[in-house]
């Protein structure tokens, strides 16, 4: 399997991974989502060749994850502003930190938490099934193949 047959799988995994797959793409939705939105921030922060930061920000809009928005005229600069479909991932992002702090730890501090908006509480993700309220672990499901 070609990697630029990714979005065309049956499989879940393997077309998010087509878009969300590297690890500077990821780390953009990253920045973007917690507020660094200029294409300046956010290869200093990064320290990402501009040629790779372009190509990137251009996959996130075209996948509908980030918006371009004007926020200078002359010369025309944007900001990527991160859409639904982009937010809806914040959870992902949380249990994957969640998951990194347990089974990748290091000594350096998180240089973010996630806080419950209303009590700034630290929050701690976890898997719910909508239809019974049960936690889903990997001990709790079954996962069947379809395809034979």
């Amino acid at each position: 399997m070609k990697w630029t047959d990714l979005p065309n799988e049956g499989c879940s995994v393997a077309r998010t991974m087509s878009v969300l797959g590297d690890r500077w793409t990821l780390l953009i939705l990253r920045d973007t989502l917690f507020g660094i939105r200029r294409f300046d921030d956010i290869q200093k922060r990064l320290k990402i060749t501009r040629h790779v930061l372009s190509d990137r920000l251009k996959r996130l809009e075209s996948h509908g994850l980030l918006e371009r928005k004007p926020y200078q005229e002359r010369p025309v600069r944007y900001e990527y502003h991160p859409t639904q479909a982009a937010r809806d991932f914040v959870p992902v992002m949380q249990a994957m930190t969640a998951w990194a702090q347990t089974h990748l730890p290091t000594e350096k501090p998180e240089p973010y938490r996630f806080l419950d908006r209303e009590t700034r509480q630290p929050t701690d993700p976890k898997v719910i099934d909508a239809n019974t309220g049960a936690e889903i672990t990997s001990k709790s499901i079954w996962v069947e193949t379809t395809r034979r």
